[in-house]
């Protein structure tokens, strides 16, 4: 069986041994990645039975929960990257050194982000035009959720740092615990108590009947425990990496720290900027009414089926080119980059179909509005014919990120969508109402991805690693 040790091991590698090792690694990230978007699903279908209203007050702040979350796994990326690196280079010491830094300087980042979420959390609905039926609720929701953020990092760092070390199955596992978690939470805190019979037998089930205040904290409960989980098992149980029981210091350095600004700064500025964007297309489409709010926020979830596992194999892509480049192995850096480029265009490609196809069925899992239904489902094809080219970009991202190289990829992402997709948008908007919208991001992301594989092929990426 092909194993990631013999990247490090210098050991040659078979064009079909690459193909098993990629897939070895994809699976179960991709995995994991569908079960963090089945939870939106669950959010959104729970929610969505709501009404409208509450469906709107989520969306409305999605995106810019969407910003914060990305900050704070940004600023992860730049020590898992320097793991990988060092696994890659058989140095595990180094390895621990950079993880026991990571989690004091993470912690640190976090409480300060969460502090300023905490602060504009009653402006952020008005700032972002929401109605005022559905403001109270979208503050109360994106508290809860930015209140938890030093929590979910960890989450996000113990993820990060299992994956680069090469293990993708506990944080796949550990997701999908996640996911049922959230499933658990949800049903008993956003509805009330109810009864129900089976086999003519009547009881009453419990519930909280607490609505959109349910839904943030049944996930934030989930997400808290699986973080305390994938610490403990990165800290205590994975080979290379466990640190219980060693003594070492968390202090941060400058090297550490150094290395780690170099990566994630460029990423966390650009999440930045795109998410700034987001929110600029929430303000798009928050004058064509609520119906268009929540039927955007709820065709952005459906599409996140197709996406989601082109970033797992992005993050499969992380690892293998990183382990490859910090062993010195640049030739085998780049197949690794060629292959997961071309599997994730394919994988990504065949949702794109079943999304076209299944689009209405979909949306009419999240909400029984027929005209929430009507307006995603139209939205959700237009989106479909870009899949393809979104998979390029989002794969070729993660080669990228392998080496360290995240500056210029950078300015790719945040230049594509603030000079290609909003003034579409803001264009067609007016005229198109939200299909307008997704046209614009179809039209953006098909430009995305010819530009990233551009990159791809020039070879420049491996110029600029760390």
């Amino acid at each position: 069986m092909t194993d990631i040790s013999l990247i490090r091991t210098n050991a040659p590698l078979t064009f079909g041994q690459q193909l098993r090792l990629t897939a070895k690694l994809s699976w179960p990230a991709m995995m994991a990645q569908l079960s963090s978007i089945m939870m939106q699903y669950i959010d959104a279908a729970m929610v969505g039975r709501l009404g409208a209203d509450n469906s709107a007050s989520v969306g409305l702040v999605s995106t810019s929960l969407w910003l914060f979350w990305g900050i704070c796994s940004a600023v992860t990326t730049g020590f898992s990257v320097q793991v990988a690196h060092s696994i890659g280079a058989s140095e595990p010491a180094r390895a621990r050194r950079i993880l026991r830094q990571a989690i004091t300087a993470c912690l640190l980042f976090s409480v300060a982000v969460s502090a300023i979420g905490a602060a504009i959390a009653f402006p952020l609905p008005g700032w972002l035009g929401g109605d005022d039926a559905v403001r109270h609720d979208a503050s109360v929701y994106f508290l809860v959720f930015v209140l938890a953020l030093p929590l979910l990092t960890m989450n996000y760092l113990g993820s990060g740092m299992l994956r680069c070390a090469g293990n993708m199955k506990v944080p796949g596992g550990l997701n999908v615990m996640m996911c049922v978690l959230d499933v658990v939470f949800n049903f008993f805190l956003i509805f009330p108590g109810h009864d129900i019979s089976l086999c003519g037998i009547s009881f009453r089930l419990p519930g909280a009947g607490l609505g959109v205040l349910g839904a943030a904290l049944g996930t934030v409960s989930a997400e808290v425990i699986t973080a305390a989980a994938m610490m403990w098992y990165l800290c205590g149980r994975q080979p290379d990496m466990a640190i219980k029981g060693e003594s070492g210091s968390f202090r941060p350095t400058r090297d550490v720290i150094g290395r780690a600004f170099r990566v994630s700064a460029p990423m966390t500025l650009e999440h930045a900027v795109i998410c700034g964007a987001q929110i600029a297309v929430t303000v798009i489409v928050a004058p064509l009414g609520v119906m268009a709010i929540a039927a955007n926020a709820f065709a952005v979830t459906a599409e996140s089926l197709c996406y989601m596992p082109g970033y797992g194999i992005a993050d499969a892509a992380t690892t293998l080119v990183g382990q490859s480049y910090g062993a010195g192995r640049k030739d085998l850096a780049r197949r690794f980059g060629y292959i997961t480029v071309g599997a994730g265009m394919v994988v990504m490609t065949v949702m794109g179909i079943v999304l076209y196809i299944g689009a209405t069925a979909v949306m009419e899992l999240m909400s029984p509005v027929e005209g929430i239904v009507s307006l995603g489902a139209e939205s959700l094809r237009i989106e479909a014919f870009a899949e393809p080219m979104f998979a390029a970009s989002i794969v070729a991202y993660g080669v990228m990120v392998g080496v360290g190289d995240t500056v210029i990829p950078a300015c790719m992402n945040f230049g594509s969508i603030w000079l290609v997709r909003l003034p579409l948008a803001a264009i067609l908007a007016p005229t198109m109402g939200l299909p307008g919208v997704w046209l614009a991001m179809c039209i953006e992301l098909t430009f995305r991805g010819a530009i990233f594989l551009w990159r791809l092929v020039s070879g420049a990426w491996l110029r600029k690693g760390l």
